[in-house]
């Protein structure tokens, strides 16, 4: 593990591999270990960074202050991108961390050369999604609410169940394993700082704005809104790519690790 500071912050990092630089964005409770499964394949061709955001594991949040949002994370993942060489750097995201790389590409797309969003989470306003309801919550937003509460009432493994449960199905907390659950307890906390994280929903001017080469990515088996984002996203990314994981799910580099990395590479190679 490695830091480097980033306005007073110090982000962790993992660094494995040779090659041009493929930088890892982690999604909701998640860090540099949800990478673990794949570092190993993609590190063949590609030094792949696996970044810890603000506020989770190695750091033990308490879930204070005002700085866990959506912003500072974009801001967050510019800055460290500007420290890597060589650029512009390929870029990679998963559920949250889709969010942020979708972002990231808006905003400053002369770092990047390719993006991977795999099953990007959020919200999609009236212009791509004409049955949403203004200020409210999709159904797996208003299920991390749920969670959100139930941290606040101490309820750690309640708070986690219900959240895990709510992605891939019912019962899929009791059966991950114990490294798994541990990676969702070290960051828990990070549940009350999105609870007001200031996430804006994407919008069709937001994918038309995304000039550069992006591969979608999703597990044949996810369920609800996040089955459904990305391929509305993917129809309004000029020329964006999409790839589909067999017998897979949200986490679908962890079930299929060397299904996810194929098609990653073979993105990054074209």
């Amino acid at each position: 593990m490695q830091t480097i500071k980033l306005d007073g912050y110090d982000m962790a990092y993992l660094e494995v591999g040779q090659g041009h630089p493929l930088v890892c964005v982690h999604g909701t409770l998640g860090d540099f270990r949800t990478w673990y499964a794949v570092l190993g394949p993609l590190s063949k061709k590609h030094r792949v960074i696996a970044v810890s955001l603000r506020h989770f594991f190695p750091e033990h949040w308490d879930g204070l202050g005002g700085d866990y949002r959506m912003a500072r994370h974009v801001a967050d993942m510019i800055a460290f991108i500007e420290q890597v060489n060589p650029k512009p750097v390929d870029l990679m995201g998963h559920s949250r961390g889709g969010h942020i790389a979708f972002r990231l590409a808006q905003q400053r797309p002369d770092l990047l050369r390719k993006v991977i969003l795999a099953e990007p989470g959020g919200d999609l306003d009236a212009t791509l999604d004409p049955a949403a309801a203004p200020d409210a919550p999709s159904a797996l937003a208003a299920r991390t609410l749920v969670s959100v509460g139930k941290v606040r009432a101490g309820d750690i493994e309640g708070a986690l169940e219900n959240f895990v449960d709510s992605i891939d199905g019912e019962a899929t907390w009791r059966r991950l394993p114990a490294a798994a659950k541990q990676q969702l307890r070290d960051n828990v906390f990070t549940f009350l700082g999105q609870a007001h994280e200031a996430r804006r929903p994407y919008s069709k001017s937001d994918a038309l704005a995304i000039k550069t080469p992006t591969l979608l990515i999703g597990g044949a088996a996810t369920r609800g809104s996040l089955s459904v984002m990305w391929r509305v996203l993917a129809q309004h990314i000029a020329g964006a790519r999409t790839a589909v994981i067999p017998h897979a799910a949200h986490w679908m580099f962890e079930q299929d690790p060397e299904g996810f990395s194929k098609a990653v590479t073979e993105f990054l190679a074209g």
